[in-house]
């Protein structure tokens, strides 16, 4: 018996021991080597990319599906963090590892120089709707050369993000909105770490782009995010969801009834093959609420939904919630954005007014005035290719929040032409605001001066904002905050200047005629 004991007590030492023995080499480690740094749930260790420091693929939650995210687990090695994390589960054009796509794909990745500054932390929210994408799109490391700590963020999407099973029950009751409790997750995280990098977690900017200006405007109006970040910047990010707590509740039951599930068993939701999941998510859509066309104005299905606890109402409706009345503000879009350009065909001016008159109708007259007024130097290519989807909300957006907020408002619009498409598309601005362009071979393959130029302005502004609320700097004209009377307007392009309210009638012809979709959802909803 005493032996006994005794070999117990010795194995219990040993262990003890070698516990401490790890704890001291990994602390020596964090010491000595300046890629070592030691978060909440263990020492994770990066690489060095372009003149900046990197971890990749740092997770900062686990998932069980329907369910908010969950602690991540501890580790008590070196988590050695060099490359791109798990994207969400999404339809892809190719079969993936589970190491490149799982559902457990709640990690982050940040970017730094310098681990001892106290640096504006910039978190980027990707594109690609509330659907599909990921944070290996848009990697940060040059946009932290201005003086910046960025993380991105991988989060669950689609039916894994948005599956609003609440219906079934209290344990559900925040199914529908798991996507966006994951970004919560992710600020968490950057609050109780991002120290460790050389980051101020008292100065966040919150920034995304297409569905990531959406989840921008998601997070301006959930309380769980209050206080996690400071400043927000929203790239045409102004399509409307407009989602309504009974849609997606039909949504849900509908799932079920596709699978075959009942509420009774909705547990076995969780035993449901992504694949089949995802499949059964679209067939339940077209036989509840309908599906939605991709470049429509307006979202809705499988994406955020006003609960009133953990989201209180659709953002851009023209404005956000009053908790975020403090948060400054910087907003845009670009010149063409999603529509069809036809710069790569002659086009007369009848022929113009010809296919604008399918949707402008009698008004095509006044369409055409009051584009001559907002842009004398036009083409009749640009007539039909200028965006109708982003900018005039974008506008009612602005409006509203720059009259009912304390904080900030400051707009843009991105004008510069890709030398391939000519046109100044949707997503274009990015490689110039994370100031990249010698990662864009195919879309640019030889920068000029002049493109360099503008890629370090628009990086430097953004960075500006993160720093202060405020993205005047040295290179640009001044830049005031917006109002609707003023129309401040700050254009980005080889000849960055300020326009006052310059499209405002041209943008209320499109508004009348091209959100009639909109309007009727508005007044049957």
């Amino acid at each position: 018996m005493e032996k006994s004991i005794y070999r117990m007590s010795m194995r219990f030492i040993m262990v003890v021991m070698a516990t401490m023995m790890v704890a001291v080499t990994c602390v020596a480690q964090e010491k000595s080597n300046p890629l070592v740094v030691g978060t909440t749930s263990g020492l994770v260790m990066g690489i060095h990319q372009e003149n900046a420091m990197a971890w990749l693929g740092i997770p900062y939650a686990k998932v069980e599906r329907c369910m908010p995210p969950l602690p991540v687990e501890p580790w008590d090695t070196v988590r050695v963090c060099d490359h791109w994390g798990p994207q969400t589960m999404q339809p892809t054009n190719r079969e993936m590892t589970e190491a490149e796509m799982s559902e457990q794909c709640c990690v982050l990745n940040v970017w730094t120089t310098d681990r001892k500054g106290q640096k504006p932390v910039m978190l980027w929210l990707h594109g690609g709707g509330f659907d599909s994408g990921t944070s290996a799109w848009d990697p940060g490391m040059c946009l932290a050369k201005k003086d910046v700590v960025v993380v991105s963020v991988n989060h669950r999407l689609n039916i894994l993000g948005f599956l609003d099973l609440s219906t079934c029950g209290e344990k559900y009751k925040y199914s529908g909105n798991v996507g966006m409790l994951d970004v919560v997750k992710a600020l968490e995280w950057v609050r109780d770490n991002i120290k460790k990098f050389g980051g101020d977690p008292n100065n966040v900017t919150i920034f995304g782009e297409s569905g990531g200006g959406g989840k921008v405007g998601t997070l301006l109006c959930m309380p769980p995010a209050k206080g996690l970040f400071h400043k927000a910047i929203i790239l045409s990010g102004t399509i409307l969801n407009v989602n309504t707590k009974a849609m997606t509740e039909e949504l849900g039951e509908a799932v079920l009834k596709e699978l075959g599930i009942s509420k009774a068993d909705v547990d076995k939701i969780k035993d449901v093959p992504y694949k089949e999941l995802y499949a059964a998510g679209q067939r339940a859509m077209a036989a509840s609420i309908g599906t939605r066309k991709p470049g429509t104005p307006m979202m809705w299905g499988f994406g955020p939904t006003p609960d009133g606890e953990v989201m209180l109402q659709q953002p851009f409706q023209p404005n956000f919630a009053s908790i975020s009345d403090d948060v400054p503000i910087l907003i845009g879009t670009t010149f063409n954005e999603l529509q069809r350009l036809q710069y790569n065909q002659p086009m007369t001016q009848e022929e113009a007014r010809t296919q604008l008159t399918r949707t402008f109708g009698d008004e095509t007259d006044a369409y055409i005035q009051a584009f001559a007024e907002a842009y004398p130097d036009h083409t009749p290519q640009d007539l039909v290719s200028i965006d109708w989807l982003f900018r005039p909300k974008t506008i009612l957006t602005a409006d509203a929040i720059a009259e009912s907020r304390t904080a900030k408002t400051y707009m843009y619009m991105f004008t510069w032409r890709s030398p391939q498409n000519k046109g100044s598309v949707h997503g274009a601005e990015l490689k110039f605001c994370f100031n990249r362009l010698h990662h864009n071979h195919s879309d640019l393959p030889h920068p000029t001066a002049d493109d360099l130029r503008l890629a370090d302005l628009m990086s430097s502004a953004w960075a500006q904002f993160a720093h202060t609320g405020n993205p005047n700097i040295k290179g640009l004209p001044k830049w005031k905050p917006y109002t609707a009377k003023n129309g401040e307007l700050m254009i980005f392009d080889y000849n960055c200047r300020i326009r006052h309210n310059p499209d405002r009638q041209l943008e209320e012809i499109i508004d009348r005629h091209c959100f009639q979709q909109l309007d009727e959802f508005r007044r049957t909803h």
